[in-house]
């Protein structure tokens, strides 16, 4: 995909080509970029002239299937050239860590605080990052994989019901 090249190409030369790798997913640009660089790479992709990605359209979080890593994934959009772009990063479970986007979009700072609330993820220099839709005396993560779906401990339903 042209985009996709050019994007790569521009953050191959800016960073010395140390920091991301591209795909195309579904029809859609994807980088990857260390968690340590990706408020750089936000930065040049929002700032650069051609590319101009000035509205964060979404922001969220994720974790892998292996259960080591916590993902954020950021979805990009320069609506006068009407270019798209997912920057994916992750970051060890134990250590979920990333810069905060608020000062770049301050429209980040609803859906960081519900990363942080859902997954633990914490963006660093957030004005502030507390609990948006949990309690805030609840001391886990709830979409965290290590935490079941369903409450285990309940007799009302009947798995016939669920397709089981």
């Amino acid at each position: 995909m042209e985009l996709l090249n050019k994007i790569v190409s521009k953050l191959t030369q800016h960073f010395q080509g140390e920091v991301c790798t591209g795909e195309v997913l579904y029809d859609f640009p994807v980088i990857t970029v260390p968690s340590g660089k990706v408020h750089e790479v936000l930065t040049f992709l929002k700032n650069d002239e051609e590319l101009n990605f000035h509205f964060l359209t979404d922001l969220t979080a994720m974790q892998t299937a292996d259960e080591k890593q916590l993902g954020v994934i950021y979805h990009l959009h320069n609506m006068m050239k009407n270019y798209r772009v997912r920057v994916k990063t992750f970051m060890d479970i134990n250590k979920p860590e990333v810069p905060t986007a608020t000062d770049l979009w301050p429209g980040a700072n609803w859906m960081e605080r519900e990363s942080y609330d859902f997954y633990g993820v914490r963006f660093i220099g957030h004005p502030k990052l507390k609990r948006i839709l949990n309690v805030d005396e609840m001391d886990i993560f709830p979409l965290r994989k290590e935490y079941p779906l369903e409450d285990q401990t309940r007799d009302d339903k009947s798995d016939k019901m669920f397709g089981r």
